[in-house]
């Protein structure tokens, strides 16, 4: 295309009132744009994620084991959820607890928990075995995952007591899709162990129940990894102690990586100590090397909340009114000096 020709006097002018043309012309647009963006912009709404739930079924599925089932309410239907996903769970207490979910998740309209009572935990365990029933109306949150399910076709799961509660729908789905997969359980003796029933149904060549019982000592991580598929996903789930020989003897297995997930919080590697000064409170407390933030604190302050002591679920916390960070997770995070926090 051939450019309009100036006189030499007008070249500079020419440009720039074509200039100022187009920049204007852009203006409007983005002016008549913004205001169609504007008018049709929905109004920002609250998400209310509390869920009213009430339990309808309980059932003592071994030895301090019980288990809850829980639908709406209104009789809705509930979010969806994967293998390995928990409820935060509000108790009448008030207090929060994390569970995972052990029922199908191809049912709409219930969730299941089991919980094993803990005689000197922190008082959720003991609540629910001593307070909620059929017909107790409780909060839920949720559901979350913070152990995925990945789909592939080789898994090896192991489960130590109550942590086959996120282990059993994962090893359903397997089962499911026809893929490579072995469960070894493990746990104080079978009358302890949860769920063997629902297990006796399932490829019993596939599935190995060991009892400390019936094996003399605690099963070590190489014995546990044994018959793992080749490159298989491994999934684990139970005290800390199966979890750390699990991962300490996974390089010499067959296995591609390890999934795991613990349900206490996880132990202080190199830990230095650090000073707090609970402002509000008026008092300062010194945090040693080797203890969380959140129990000492708790010793001056047994309201503070609390749940999941991992990390993940955010209830801890708090603002840092002095110091590098925002916020603090009370629970797993840690100091250098002294720093203020809003308690």
């Amino acid at each position: 295309m051939t450019q309009p020709r100036f006189p030499p006097h007008l070249h500079g002018r020419a440009r720039a009132d074509r200039l100022l043309s187009t920049l204007s012309g852009v203006a409007v647009v983005y002016t008549r744009l913004s205001s169609l963006s504007g008018r049709r912009r929905p109004p920002v709404a609250t998400v209310d994620r509390d869920l009213p739930m009430v339990v309808y079924e309980t059932k003592l599925v071994a030895d301090g084991v019980k288990s809850l089932r829980l639908r709406r309410i209104d009789g809705a239907p509930l979010p969806s959820w994967r293998p390995g996903a928990h409820l935060d769970l509000v108790l009448p207490s008030g207090r929060v607890r994390q569970y995972s979910l052990c029922g199908s998740p191809d049912d709409p309209h219930s969730y299941r928990i089991a919980v094993r009572r803990i005689e000197n935990g922190n008082g959720g365990s003991r609540e629910i075995h001593e307070s909620v029933d059929s017909g107790t109306r409780l909060t839920a949150r949720g559901p979350r995952n913070a152990f995925p399910f990945v789909s592939d076709d080789s898994y090896q799961f192991i489960a130590g007591g109550i942590g086959i509660t996120p282990i059993l729908p994962m090893v359903r789905a397997a089962a499911k899709a026809g893929v490579d997969w072995r469960l070894v359980y493990t746990g104080r003796d079978r009358a302890s162990m949860p769920f063997l029933d629902e297990l006796s149904t399932l490829d019993a060549s596939r599935v190995w129940i060991r009892p400390d019982t019936e094996y003399g000592i605690p099963a070590s991580g190489a014995e546990l990894l044994e018959q793992t598929p080749a490159n298989a996903h491994v999934y684990c789930c139970g005290p800390i102690p199966m979890i750390t020989s699990v991962r300490t003897d996974l390089p010499a297995s067959r296995a591609r990586t390890v999934h795991f997930e613990r349900f206490a919080e996880p132990p202080i590697v190199n830990g230095k100590p650090f000073r707090i000064e609970l402002r509000r409170t008026g008092t300062t407390v010194d945090v040693p090397a080797d203890r969380s933030a959140l129990e000492v604190i708790r010793a001056v302050r047994p309201d503070v909340a609390y749940s999941c002591r991992q990390g993940f679920c955010g209830t801890c916390r708090v603002r840092v009114l002095d110091g590098p960070d925002a916020d603090m997770l009370i629970c797993v995070g840690r100091g250098t000096g002294t720093i203020a926090l809003d308690l």
